[in-house]
């Protein structure tokens, strides 16, 4: 499960060491360290990281098919999660030292910046290939983060990215070798610490609202 740790005034959350999917149990735990960090005062920044092969695998299909009742409930929590992250008022940095799937690659996106292990592991959108549709607020999401031609192979092709091919793509701001990935992304959280509170907030709400809007989209997130 997700723990939370700190260096200074950046906290770590970790994801995990497993595929790390989206389990109604990770989101709610996920969503309580988001909290403690929020709450905190101070220069702050955040970096989520994992261990092991993972660092996100995306949706819990398996859960889904045995809770085909709450599949509604469920997108809500996933997108509240999604829009959470995008809108935080402190820096956001997400050190991708593993595999990034679906929803974990769109949890990846919505952090401020991305730091990716350039040899091993892969970005990827597989939807297309897992009969699988974007929702709306996850499509909002993915365009309003990556160039249009990235967006537009990434989601239609499911692409499997590099790191190396990641960062040429923009979809990741570095690309490191594996031990380098979380110092760096520590690094530029440090950096931007200083900007945590509600002007970077309110930048934040203002420059996505478009897309926060979709995604909190309670009554149809399905489209």
């Amino acid at each position: 499960m997700p723990s939370l740790d700190c260096q200074k005034n950046v906290f770590i959350l970790n994801l995990g060491d497993g595929e790390n999917r989206f389990h109604p149990d990770w989101i709610t735990a996920v969503g309580a360290t988001l909290d403690e960090v929020e709450q905190a005062e101070g220069p702050r920044a955040l970096v989520t990281a994992a261990t092991g092969k993972f660092y996100s695998s995306g949706l819990d299909l398996e859960w889904l098919l045995t809770h085909p009742d709450q599949y509604h409930d469920y997108v809500v929590a996933v997108h509240e999660l999604l829009a959470r992250m995008l809108s935080l008022p402190i820096a956001t940095v997400a050190a991708v030292q593993g595999h990034a799937f679906a929803a974990g690659a769109m949890f990846s996106l919505a952090h401020d910046f991305r730091v990716m292990r350039a040899d091993r592991g892969y970005w990827c959108l597989p939807e297309a290939d897992i009969n699988i549709p974007f929702t709306p607020g996850m499509a909002a999401l993915i365009q309003s983060r990556l160039a249009p031609q990235t967006a537009h192979e990434s989601m239609l092709t499911a692409r499997r990215y590099g790191g190396a091919d990641a960062a040429a793509a923009a979809i990741v701001d570095q690309a490191v070798d594996q031990a380098a990935v979380l110092p760096a992304a520590i690094d530029i959280a440090q950096a931007q610490a200083d900007k945590a509170g509600s002007t970077l907030g309110t930048i934040k709400a203002r420059m996505y609202a478009p897309i926060l809007c979709t995604l909190r989209d309670t009554t149809n997130p399905l489209g």
